[in-house]
C-alpha cells in the first residue's frame, strides 16, 4: 500500500466487502473526516456505505469515481473494486481531492488488484469459516436443549473462541426500534454489528463472542467484576453512533441478564437480557439500557405473554380512567402517589404540585374508579394494574 501511493502520490486504503479496513498507507494530506473515522475504527459509518452504494461501487466492474460529499465532510475518491471472477472481496480507495489523477495514475491502482484479490479471497475464507463456525457455536448455546448448549459451550471453550475458567458469564442484547410501517435492511444489520464489535473489542482477546439476529444482537461477556453492566454502557453508546442516520431505525436499547457460572447455563442470561430489553423499549423511562436485576415487578410482568397482558384483569374501575386520554394527569399522579409508597408530600414534589392538588386528584381517582386508596389490597390491585397497563400498551 506504501509502494502504491508512493507511485500515485496520494494516500491509499482497502476495504473488504464490507467496507471493514483492512489496511492503509502512510496517510499524507489531504486526508477528509471519512478516511480518518475509518482508520480510527477500522469500519465505515452506516451512512456513508450507503452513499457509496447509491453512487454504484457495488455493481462497478472497474475503476469508478466518486463525488464529494459535504455532508458527511468527504473528499471526491477514486474507487477501485477487488474482485476474484465475479466475487467481489473489497475495494481499493485513492483520496483525489482535486480530482487530477490521469489515466496512467488509476492502471496503476488497477493492476495491483490480481494480487490483492488473491490475498483478499484466502483471508474472507478462512474469516468466514470461523465466523461461520462462531455463530452456530452460539446458536447452540442459546438453544432449549441442554444437550445442544453443553455442546455449543464445548465448541466455544476447546476451538479458543471464549476463555475458560471459573469466570460467570453474562448475556447483553442489543435491540433496534424500528419506525412504523418500515422493516430492518442491510445497513441496520451492518449498524447493529459494527456496535457489538467495538464492545467486543473493548472486552478484550476471548472474553467475548456475538450474534446478530433478526432484529437484535447478542453479545456474550465474561462478567470480571460486573463487567458485563459496562459493556452494556458502552454498547449503547456505540449503537447511537452507529444508527445515525439511519431512516429505518427509531432507536435502540440494551438489556442485560445476570450471569451464570456455567458456561450452558448462559441461555437464561440470554432470556432475562432480551425480556430487559423488550421492557426497555415499552418503557423508555428503564432504559436505554436496563438491566434484568434492576427491573423490580417487571421481572416478574415481563415473562407473561401478550395474550396474559391484554387481559389481566386490570381494576375495572381503572378501566374507565385509561380510556379516556383526558384523564392523564390523574393517572400520572395515581401511578407516582403508588410507586412512593402513598407519600403525598413526596408525590407533591416529584410531580411538582401543591399538596392540594395531590389530594385532589387523588380524590377524584376514587371517585371515577370507584376505589378507596386507603385500602392496601385496592392500592396493590391499582398498582399491578397500571404496570401491567403500560408494559401491555404500545411500544
Amino acid at each position: 500500500m506504501d509502494s502504491l501511493a508512493s507511485r500515485v502520490g496520494r494516500p491509499a486504503l482497502i476495504e473488504d466487502h464490507r467496507q471493514r479496513v483492512v489496511a492503509y498507507s502512510e496517510q499524507l494530506e489531504p486526508m477528509d473526516e471519512v478516511r480518518r473515522m475509518s482508520i480510527l475504527r477500522r469500519q465505515t459509518t452506516p451512512e456513508v456505505i450507503a452513499f457509496f452504494r447509491k453512487v454504484g461501487i457495488t455493481q462497478a466492474k472497474g475503476a469508478i469515481r466518486t463525488p464529494a460529499c459535504d455532508e458527511l465532510q468527504m473528499l471526491p475518491r477514486i474507487c477501485v473494486p477487488i474482485r476474484h471472477g465475479d466475487m467481489l472481496l473489497g475495494y481499493v480507495w485513492v483520496i483525489d481531492a482535486d480530482q487530477s489523477m490521469t489515466a496512467d495514475e488509476i492502471a496503476a491502482v488497477s493492476t495491483t488488484t490480481d494480487d490483492l484479490a488473491l490475498a483478499l479471497y484466502r483471508e474472507n475464507l478462512a474469516g468466514e469459516l470461523a465466523s461461520q463456525r462462531e455463530t452456530e457455536a452460539i446458536r447452540l448455546l442459546l438453544a432449549d436443549e441442554r444437550d445442544a448448549r453443553r455442546h455449543g459451550a464445548m465448541t466455544l471453550l476447546e476451538g479458543g473462541l471464549l476463555a475458560g475458567g471459573d469466570v460467570p458469564t453474562a448475556a447483553v442484547v442489543a435491540r433496534l426500534i424500528l419506525r412504523p410501517h418500515v422493516r430492518l435492511d442491510d445497513l441496520a444489520r451492518i449498524a447493529l454489528e459494527q456496535a457489538l464489535i467495538a464492545s467486543r473489542r473493548r472486552c478484550g482477546p476471548k472474553e467475548a463472542v456475538h450474534l446478530v439476529r433478526y432484529d437484535h444482537g447478542v453479545l456474550l461477556v465474561h462478567d470480571r467484576d460486573g463487567a458485563a453492566l459496562a459493556v452494556a454502557e458502552h454498547l449503547n453508546d456505540a449503537l447511537q453512533t452507529t444508527i445515525r442516520g439511519l431512516h429505518c431505525v427509531a432507536g435502540a436499547v440494551v438489556g442485560v441478564g445476570r450471569p451464570r457460572a456455567e458456561l450452558p447455563e448462559v441461555r437464561l442470561s440470554y432470556d432475562e437480557a432480551a425480556l430487559a430489553a423488550q421492557v426497555a423499549v415499552r418503557l423508555p423511562a428503564v432504559g436505554p439500557v436496563a438491566s434484568w436485576s434492576q427491573l423490580g415487578i417487571y421481572r416478574l410482568l415481563s415473562q407473561l405473554s401478550g395474550e396474559v397482558l391484554s387481559n389481566a384483569g386490570i381494576h375495572p374501575g381503572l378501566e374507565k380512567l385509561i380510556a379516556d386520554p383526558s384523564n392523564r394527569p390523574l393517572l400520572e399522579t395515581l401511578e407516582t402517589y403508588l410507586d412512593l409508597a402513598g407519600n403525598a408530600h413526596a408525590t407533591a414534589v416529584r410531580m411538582n404540585l401543591h399538596r392540594a392538588s395531590v389530594y385532589y386528584r387523588l380524590q377524584r381517582v376514587e371517585q371515577l374508579a370507584g376505589t378507596d386508596l386507603r385500602n392496601g389490597s385496592e392500592r396493590l390491585s391499582l398498582h399491578m394494574a397500571l404496570k401491567l397497563a403500560r408494559l401491555a400498551g404500545p411500544a
